[in-house]
């Protein structure tokens, strides 16, 4: 039982690791996009942080990292706001077979993670923060190599979203 602490800080970190390197990959793949520029700073921005979480977990108490983080979560909820009314509004429910619903779930995604980051540095991480970080990290790998592998799920894309990976 030592180790346990030892143990959730080293699972913790690895998690923000390969969710900086989802995020630093998300930015790669908006290079073929129309609005590229906003969306590569929208993943360029978490991957970074989340890099620094991976590195130093008790950054998320340092006044700077919270500030960015917090300005970024209020625009991107923002966003998302306006997002989910566009897809509420013209009653898409299979978000990511239209362009607005895979931004609204990179958003929900990014903003859910920097949240989940936020003040984890202070008490140590707890299983159920834990727990939900893994899962958060798993879903995005799964997800995409779902949507690589069936070529079908992706047949009504725009050309842009294809060409990237």
């Amino acid at each position: 039982m030592k180790h346990r602490p030892f143990l959730l800080q080293n699972v913790w970190r690895i998690c923000n690791l390969f969710m900086s390197l989802f995020f630093g990959l998300a930015t790669y793949v908006q290079i073929n996009d129309p609005d590229a520029g906003l969306w590569m700073v929208g993943y360029a921005i978490p991957a970074c942080l989340t890099l620094i979480v991976s590195w130093h977990p008790h950054i998320t108490e340092n006044l700077i990292w919270r500030r960015v983080s917090d300005l970024y979560v209020l625009i991107g909820t923002t966003f998302c706001a306006m997002l989910g009314w566009i897809l509420f509004k013209e009653g898409i429910t299979d978000i990511f077979q239209q362009e607005e619903g895979r931004e609204f779930s990179g958003l929900m995604l990014t903003v859910t993670w920097l949240l989940l980051c936020r003040h984890s540095g202070r008490d140590g991480i707890g299983i159920i923060r834990l727990s939900t970080a893994v899962g958060i990290t798993v879903f995005p790998f799964v997800a995409w190599l779902y949507y690589y592998i069936n070529t079908e799920l992706r047949s009504n894309w725009p050309s842009h979203c294809k060409t990237a990976l």
